[in-house]
């Protein structure tokens, strides 16, 4: 799958990476964002051109009419942050967005994956897959790696990988812990080039974002876009 940033070497132990902008998605879901906070997110999502914005569903009208004469991409959440819904809620929710935005981060149902419940975990994953990509926009399926065992780790990704999910996003950023390098490297040996990979939550810095794009990283979900370029 193509990779917008490429590495060009390295500077005093550090990754040169050309284009690491084009990989971020500027991201604002906590619940106590405000309109003007969306605004700014976007704002600055423009001037340095990330790759995208990813913003709570409240606020997609908001980051619409901000990012309108720009090129940024508008993505937003379902299922979100747990993913216990019933597939037909989350449907239901999905298809409220899709007119708007263009791509979607759809929460996995965990406590399906906990009970070991697979057929119910592949309809769901299908099911979403299939309503999303029929409509020409992008899926993302957050299978938040901080409860998982490997096992879990690993039927859950040939899932996504069986059902043609365009993206694995590591984490929602409420969990214990975000995305790390041997979440990204465990999934993209599980995957291989089907998927893409997004690494989300808890990512703060240049050198963070930097390994985990070297590990099998395309797409970086952070609260701490600017301060990365």
């Amino acid at each position: 799958m193509y990779n917008p940033c490429i590495f060009a070497g390295s500077n005093d132990n550090e990754m040169i990476v050309e284009n690491l902008n084009r990989c971020i998605e500027s991201t604002l879901l906590r619940q106590t964002a405000t309109n003007d906070d969306i605004k700014s997110l976007c704002q600055e999502a423009v001037e340095n051109n990330f790759f995208g914005v990813c913003v709570p569903p409240y606020f997609i009208n908001t980051a619409k009419q901000a990012l309108a004469k720009s090129d940024v991409k508008l993505i937003t959440v379902a299922g979100f942050p747990l993913g216990y819904q019933p597939v037909t809620a989350k449907i239901d929710e999905i298809k409220r967005y899709l007119d708007v935005i263009d791509e979607i981060d759809v929460v996995v149902n965990i406590a399906a994956i906990k009970s070991q419940q697979w057929e119910d975990v592949q309809n769901e994953i299908e099911t979403i897959t299939t309503f999303v990509q029929l409509r020409d926009k992008l899926i993302k399926i957050i299978i938040e790696t901080a409860v998982l065992t490997d096992e879990e780790l690993t039927r859950v990704c040939e899932i996504c990988a069986h059902c043609g999910v365009d993206f694995i996003k590591t984490s929602t950023g409420f969990a214990d812990r975000g995305a790390s390098i041997k979440d990204i490297t465990r999934i993209r040996e599980i995957v291989g080039d089907r998927c893409g990979i997004k690494a989300s939550g808890g990512i703060k810095d240049r050198s963070a974002a930097l390994s985990l794009i070297q590990a099998g990283a395309i797409r970086i979900g952070t609260s701490s876009a600017k301060s990365m370029i």
